[in-house]
């Protein structure tokens, strides 16, 4: 099998790993509802852990972080072009935030897109504890998100700057990053405003 093709068939795989929308089937099977329609509506681990707790929270999270690592793992291993891995990764996330299997509906892509991310480049998972102290301090789980994101993204793009790392791995973080920022555009929108939910809040959010 040539590269072009093996590469396209692990694109195409990848999106349909990432599209599994394990918080929506957590929900069905342990609490017989719908996640999309409670909390904030997102299938993501965050929205687990407010509806569902954390059990059933760090299941969804390793399982998210999985979809994302494991098929650029496999690109990686079989030997693809940067490029092809790099767009393993995007494919996974676009799945996760719009996934088929629920009406084009699904999280926010952190979870998926720090796998893919690690999987491309280990080091990112150096932001996870920055991301674990703004959660801490301020107690919203999208401030540390968007932010993790944001730092990752400038890290590499200085790195290739550099000439450290191949091009291909900050574009697709920069990439992964975008989704994860444009899927919090309601959560930006309650920061500025004040609005946000805090973790251990019991309002809707």
């Amino acid at each position: 099998m040539s590269s072009p093709t093996l590469g396209a068939l692990l694109i195409a795989i990848a999106y349909l790993a990432g599209s599994v929308p394990w918080g929506y089937l957590f929900g069905r099977w342990v609490g017989q509802i719908d996640l999309r329609q409670h909390g904030s509506g997102g299938t993501g681990a965050t929205n687990a852990l407010r509806t569902l707790g954390w059990r059933v929270s760090a299941a969804v999270l390793t399982l998210d972080f999985l979809k994302g690592f494991l098929p650029v793992f496999v690109a990686n291993r079989l030997g693809l072009d940067g490029w092809w891995v790099a767009a393993t990764g995007v494919a996974a996330v676009i799945g996760h935030c719009w996934s088929p299997f629920i009406g084009f509906r699904g999280g926010k892509g952190m979870a998926t897109g720090a796998g893919a991310a690690a999987g491309m480049f280990p080091a990112a998972l150096l932001a996870v504890p920055v991301m674990i102290a703004i959660v801490a301090i301020t107690r919203y789980v999208s401030l540390g998100s968007i932010l993790g994101s944001v730092l990752v993204s400038g890290a590499v793009v200085g790195l290739a700057l550099a000439g450290r790392i191949h091009w291909s791995i900050p574009l697709a973080i920069v990439a992964m990053s975008a989704i994860i920022v444009f899927q919090h555009q309601g959560n930006i929108r309650r920061l500025v405003s004040g609005t946000e939910r805090r973790i251990g809040e019991h309002s809707a959010g």
